[in-house]
């Protein structure tokens, strides 16, 4: 019998840990489940308010890494070792990671800061230079790209979709990609804005990629909670909306209206995956769904970008029950898999990592109608897995796109080539 007692006894007033200037004493676990009941002692651990869970897998032998405050550190150990799970500290002290991936950020700052409008892929842009580099795009290519106004967030930042196209009557087929819905995972938005450049800037090595299919991309669907990452509070996963609680904010994953808040979300304001007070309760999950709406006879393969645990994930988020088309799917996430140099698990998202509704992946393929839909959970590093040093940051986007030509290569040979 699991003894989860006393974890959930001290504390049921539900904190909102991302919401923090300040991450001193908070510590990160690494807990690797040996057995089926190892993994239910954890699947019932991280439904805990203060326990925020950085990854987790319903495999054996996979990890699931979390954060703690200090205020339940003692107790969370004190389970452990009761449940006799055994369990490595990542992080001893979250602060000081923090503070290093900043001087490190500072430093590729002053070495690769370029104001011609470009990236370097050296160093995590912030939002105002992301949204530059598209508008720039559209100066010197006006051609291939061209820039979609779908809305604006709930602070007022512009959320545009770069649609690439080499032309032709509007019947390509279309590749959907977006990133940045979770505002700590910065190697999202990067690895989707590496696929714009390659795509636009070298075009002349990927025109086959672009002259029979046409891409919309938007590097960044939750800019606010994205650029509050950046200057308040490293760990911060939602949207920035007040939810008519003291806590603020969104788990815009969990917020689309297919099977919402049925499983693997929280009905709490203050939970790291409250799914809202409604379906679409968000400008951002508002304006993404309406405007992929409008392209649903023509996007055939839906793409969003996620960190960390390296995961290539289908459908269906909020059963464990298999979409039909599985056989394919499966097939075409392991194909992409063989080109990369990390090794990725390959599976539906319930049965591999959790249950989670409400996730865009979901909604996708079941409101949209666009049956190869993934989410890409990409590889960690640094200490916290969401801090990979920005001089990792070229090895992991040139490795992931390298896949997603995997994936669009499927796309051409399916829906043109036949």
């Amino acid at each position: 019998m699991f003894r989860i007692t006393l974890l959930f006894t001290i504390s049921l007033v539900a904190l909102s840990l991302a919401n923090q200037d300040d991450y001193t004493g908070y510590k990160v676990y690494k807990i690797l489940p040996k057995n089926e009941d190892e993994l239910k002692t954890i699947q019932t651990l991280i439904k805990h308010p203060q326990v925020d869970v950085w990854t987790s897998s319903k495999l054996i032998g996979h990890p699931t890494v979390l954060m703690v405050p200090p205020t339940i550190d003692y107790q969370l150990r004190s389970l452990l070792r009761v449940n006799n799970l055994p369990y490595y500290t990542l992080i001893d002290d979250v602060q000081s990671t923090i503070n290093n991936e900043k001087n490190e950020q500072a430093t590729a700052r002053r070495i690769f800061s370029d104001r011609s409008g470009r990236i370097s892929f050296k160093q995590y842009e912030r939002f105002d230079t992301i949204t530059g580099y598209l508008r720039n795009l559209t100066n010197l290519y006006p051609n291939l790209v061209k820039l979609i106004n779908i809305g604006k967030s709930y602070e007022g930042r512009d959320l545009e979709v770069l649609k690439i196209s080499s032309g032709g009557n509007g019947n390509k087929p279309a590749i959907f990609v977006d990133g940045g819905i979770h505002a700590r995972e910065w190697i999202s938005p990067a690895t989707v804005l590496y696929i714009i450049n390659q795509l636009v800037e070298n075009y002349s090595e990927n025109s086959a990629l672009t002259d029979n299919i046409d891409w919309y991309i938007i590097p960044v669907i939750n800019p606010d909670g994205y650029e509050y990452t950046h200057t308040k509070s490293r760990f911060w996963r939602k949207t920035r909306s007040p939810n008519g609680s003291s806590c603020q904010g969104t788990d815009a994953n969990r917020n689309f209206d297919f099977h919402w808040r049925e499983v693997g979300a929280s009905s709490n304001p203050c939970a790291e995956d409250f799914a809202g007070s409604k379906p679409f309760s968000e400008n951002e999950t508002v304006a993404l769904s309406n405007f992929a709406l409008t392209l649903k006879k023509n996007v055939k393969l839906y793409l969003t970008f996620h960190s960390y645990g390296q995961y290539i994930l289908y459908p269906w988020g909020w059963t464990s029950a298999l979409p039909d088309d599985v056989d394919e799917l499966d097939t075409l996430g392991r194909n992409a898999n063989t080109v990369s140099g990390y090794k990725y698990t390959v599976g539906s998202s319930t049965n591999v990592l959790y249950a989670a509704a409400g996730g865009s992946d979901d909604w996708f393929k079941g409101v949209a109608g666009v049956n190869l839909s993934y989410t890409i959970e990409l590889p960690g590093g640094g200490l916290s897995g969401f801090d990979l040093p920005p001089s990792r940051i070229e090895e992991v986007v040139q490795d992931t796109y390298k896949m997603v030509k995997v994936f669009a290569s499927y796309i051409e040979e399916k829906f043109v080539n036949n």
